[in-house]
């Protein structure tokens, strides 16, 4: 049987924080981290990242570093696409932990906006389109678990869940064909090379 048609599709804010964050592993090569854990049964045609550009409000370094590192992708790695969402920030009232009788402050809560929405609408049409055999989904956001029943159900695709997570959104292992756990040894085999070969982009100093 030869190996699966494959779409990946990664949820770039969910991964960031479920993921990489607080490892040293935040420049990670994703066509080599997914064929390290896929094997030879998938034959990764196209890997699309959905994310935003952080605000940088609370450290203004922070766009700069995840500029570079989709840079770094995009100039890496053929088979990616980028799709951007939003951020949206406002001032709320929160009640301050520990506190009674409750006291209120004012904090700024930012939000990402959009990635799920274009995560599964790519999803979708791909699937319709009939440009892959097996999607890959990297998220653990239950939002997304119509999508899955409709690729996985009604057309009839293999549908991968990969996650960070020991017990995945319920929701969402209902609709997968398998799940692969991402574990730590397989992001450290797993990175970017610093430079890039070709380029000028170097892995940022504080990662």
């Amino acid at each position: 049987m030869p190996p699966y048609r494959t779409y990946i599709y990664i949820d770039g804010f969910n991964f960031y924080y479920r993921v990489v964050k607080g490892t040293p592993y935040k420049w990670l090569d994703l066509n080599s981290l997914f064929t390290n854990l896929l094997g030879t049964k998938n034959n990764i045609l196209k890997i699309k990242y959905f994310t935003a550009i952080v605000s940088g409000r609370i450290d203004p370094d922070q766009p700069i570093r995840q500029k570079t590192y989709i840079r770094a992708l995009e100039k890496h790695i053929p088979e990616l696409e980028v799709y951007y969402g939003h951020f949206l920030s406002h001032i709320v009232d929160a009640p301050l932990a520990g506190k009674m009788p409750l006291k209120f402050v004012k904090i700024i809560k930012a939000e990402e906006k959009g990635s799920d929405v274009n995560l599964a609408v790519h999803l979708l049409n791909d699937a319709w389109l009939n440009k892959f055999d097996c999607a890959i989904i990297v998220s653990n956001d239950s939002d997304l678990v119509e999508a899955l029943r409709i690729v996985k159900n009604d057309l009839k695709k293999v549908v991968g869940l990969l996650t960070p997570v020991d017990n995945p959104s319920m929701e969402l292992k209902k609709y997968s064909t398998f799940i692969k756990q991402i574990r730590k040894g397989v992001l450290s085999v797993s990175q970017l090379p610093d430079p890039i070969p070709g380029t000028n982009i170097y892995k940022p100093k504080t990662w």
